[in-house]
């Protein structure tokens, strides 16, 4: 990269951190790693602003291209706008985890929350916290998975996806596995079509549920079963 190109990316890198350097549009980002659409409402509780306020941070997100915006009659809903602006939140999320974690929780149900999102979350559209990581070295050790140069799906991988009737639909420039760095345990797990794809058929198949109102899941008694059956994952480990 040339001097010039380096000024030229300046400007644009500089407005990107500064879309993101404001707590509550850092909320709503954070918010919306659940891979779900909210309308501006439940976003604006979220955070704790006034409807007014949330909305014009909310225009600035989307103008910025970090977020997508939906129009359902009346109402109106906001995501992230694709798996790299994820990436990138969750990447900046991990780097002041271990603030975070120093910081004892002030209230029992904030401990609670806590705890449920370590043992158990939604990474955007991908599997994350001890079952994030329990998945992924799960794959591993059965070779199904490489992390020596990056993450990819071995032969035997590909064919345990199709085995287990979980279809690896790519698209876009979006890799089959990628690795993600989680937050709370500090190692990466899963992602990328893979991953997605794995947490996808998990939540349809009633393997985790949804908790709380944030990203936290819990798997079912059906899931540590098919878990147990499909990858060898002691049933304890994710409880």
């Amino acid at each position: 990269m040339t001097e010039r190109d380096r000024n030229t990316e300046a400007p644009g890198l500089a407005r990107l951190a500064g879309l993101i350097a404001d707590e509550t549009r850092a909320a709503c980002l954070l918010a919306l790693l659940d891979g779900r659409a909210w309308t501006a409402g439940e976003l604006a509780r979220h955070a704790g602003v006034a409807a007014s306020t949330l909305s014009e941070h909310l225009g600035k997100l989307v103008a910025g291209g970090l977020l997508a915006e939906e129009r359902q009659g009346r109402h109106r809903y906001v995501r992230l706008a694709d798996d790299r602006v994820a990436q990138l939140v969750e990447d900046l999320a991990a780097q002041v985890a271990p603030e975070a974690a120093a910081r004892r929780p002030r209230t029992l149900r904030a401990s609670s929350a806590g705890s449920a999102m370590a043992r158990g979350r939604t990474c955007y559209d991908h599997l994350a916290g001890r079952l994030g990581i329990a998945v992924t070295d799960a794959l591993t050790g059965r070779g199904l998975l490489r992390q020596d140069t990056g993450f990819a799906l071995t032969d035997a991988g590909l064919g345990w996806f199709e085995t287990a009737g979980i279809a690896l639909r790519p698209t876009g420039r979006r890799p089959l596995a990628r690795a993600c760095l989680d937050w709370t345990e500090r190692r990466p797990h899963l992602a990328g079509v893979a991953g997605a794809a794995l947490c996808r058929h998990a939540l349809d198949a009633g393997w985790c549920l949804r908790i709380g109102s944030e990203r936290a899941v819990k798997v079912t008694p059906e899931g540590e079963r098919a878990l147990s059956e499909l990858l060898g994952i002691d049933a304890e480990s994710l409880r």
